[in-house]
């Protein structure tokens, strides 16, 4: 069943206020959507330490410390590019030298072309999520136009945000 965006949104920036923690995101075939969708919530500011839009590969490396090894052979859709990217923005984002508590990224094709660099077809997506739990990354194959597979992925992002923020919360209570 479909939840809309702003609803997800809403309960991770909840999540995230209830355990004190701040959330950094680095989106690349998103373009600044989830960390809008986040900051849309009010209150969002208290937990949201910002977002990095590292469309360019060379970015990833630079802003975000992607190895330039992996990059170069296997170019920016991979899903070892989004966990880096994922542990990279909670660096880059740190507040008052304290890492966010979780970052999250997004890499992927949007379409309607196969990426250039590696082929990989349009739909075809990774989600990097780091936070204290661990690093990880999941996959998606996302069907429809070059904007429906954009919303797809902050849909799926927000999804796993709001899924390690209720482990972290469960941790916490325990």
């Amino acid at each position: 069943m479909f939840e809309p965006l702003a609803q997800v949104a809403a309960e991770c920036v909840a999540r995230a206020r209830a355990l004190g923690l701040r959330c950094a995101v680095a989106e690349s075939l998103t373009g600044g959507l989830l960390v809008g969708e986040l900051v849309s919530v009010p209150g969002a500011s208290a937990v949201v330490s910002g977002g990095i839009v590292a469309y360019d590969t060379e970015l990833k490396r630079s802003l975000l410390g992607v190895s330039r090894v992996l990059l170069g052979e296997y170019g920016p859709v991979h899903p070892e590019v989004a966990r880096q990217m994922a542990a990279g923005v909670r660096r880059t984002c740190a507040v008052s030298g304290q890492y966010a508590g979780v970052g999250i990224a997004t890499t992927g094709v949007a379409g309607p072309d196969p990426d250039p660099a590696t082929g990989q077809p349009a739909g075809v997506v990774f989600v990097g999520l780091s936070s204290e739990r661990g690093e990880r990354h999941v996959e998606f194959r996302f069907e429809g136009d070059r904007q429906q597979i954009r919303v797809a992925t902050v849909g799926a992002a927000l999804g796993l945000l709001r899924e390690e923020l209720v482990h972290l919360l469960s941790a916490k209570i325990r």
